[in-house]
């Protein structure tokens, strides 16, 4: 079994965080994961943020954003070396555990569509779609 380590998300850990993100297929990547972007959004969502680490390797990343009225999760991968033994798993719970403390009641999440492995993950550990609703975007700038 593996000892991995669940440590919230650093600023520090952007760049290992963006190489998986880019060698992981289903992560959609934009101007919002710049390392500014992403250390706004730690400073906002503080005890929210997560990595997966063995020993000082960063294999695991979730992220997740509260609105002051639902939660949000982003970017949950898991280095493809290290897939299928509970890294995700153990970050979602993780996560969830402190939204479950700050008393949120639900939490959201986006999967493009055609990432049937992601999907599936998500389905095994109780999420489940809402094919009532549409996500339209807006691009403000």
């Amino acid at each position: 079994m593996l000892m991995i380590s669940i440590l919230p998300f650093s600023p520090e850990d952007y760049e290992d965080a963006m190489a998986l993100w880019k060698d992981s297929p289903g992560i959609g990547l934009s101007q919002a994961d710049s390392l500014e972007a992403i250390t706004e959004f730690l400073e906002r969502n503080p005890g929210l943020n997560w990595v997966a680490k063995l020993n000082k390797q960063l294999v695991g990343t979730l992220l997740c954003g509260y609105d002051g009225r639902r939660a949000y999760l982003y970017h949950l991968a898991v280095h493809p070396e290290y897939r299928r033994q509970g890294i995700g798993r153990a970050l979602v719970e993780r996560c969830l555990e402190r939204l479950k403390e700050m008393r949120v009641e639900k939490a959201h999440l986006f999967v493009y569509a055609d990432n049937q492995e992601a999907v599936a993950f998500w389905k095994a550990t109780g999420w489940y779609p809402r094919p009532e609703l549409i996500i339209m975007s807006f691009n403000v700038s």
